[in-house]
């Protein structure tokens, strides 16, 4: 089973992600964040505040090749964000919606519950990575969850708690036990 593990920025869907791991859970690391420290080491102009549309064709391959190399079976697997983000990102900037992109999203499928991590001031800061100020952080919130609801998903808000309580959630959520 594949599950989605997403929001907006500086939320603690690594931290969550990261909790899981320790427990056990199988678990796919975030692809946007990987392509910002590779492209900014080489000077790549494939970075969000340089060229946004190879960046986003960049998140979509990568977001392919994560779905692809995730072990399939009978195990649990999370993704630190899927492949409705990109097109969460494309809405966000205003690029078209490629058939592309529609194609991946119809076809690369994830469990039906998508967990959403809301905003939360007191854990939220910029870094090199991160640049988006608390408002557009709270509006990707927003756009995410409607993006996932217009594509299938059901989103399950996870509540602004400690990580030991929101992998108790997420496992309440998911019934199971590792």
């Amino acid at each position: 089973m594949f599950c989605v593990i997403t929001g907006g920025p500086g939320a603690g869907k690594t931290t969550l992600i990261e909790a899981l791991q320790k427990v056990n859970f199988i678990c796919m690391p975030e692809v946007a964040r990987e392509i910002i420290r590779e492209q900014s080491a080489t000077n790549g102009e494939g970075l969000p505040w340089k060229n946004r549309e190879l960046y986003a064709a960049l998140m979509l391959d990568g977001s392919l090749a994560s779905y692809n190399a995730a072990p399939a079976g009978n195990s649990i697997v999370f993704f630190d964000r899927g492949i409705p983000d990109v097109m969460c990102y494309h809405r966000l900037i205003n690029l078209p919606i490629t058939a592309h992109l529609s194609d991946a999203v119809s076809r690369y499928r994830y469990n039906e519950k998508v967990f959403i991590l809301p905003p939360w001031p007191e854990i939220y800061h910029t870094d090199s990575e991160r640049k988006q100020d608390w408002q557009e952080a709270e509006y990707t919130f927003h756009l995410m969850k409607q993006v996932y609801e217009d594509c299938g998903y059901t989103p399950i808000e996870v509540p602004r708690q400690g990580v030991e309580e929101r992998v108790e959630f997420v496992k309440k959520e998911l019934r199971c036990e590792v």
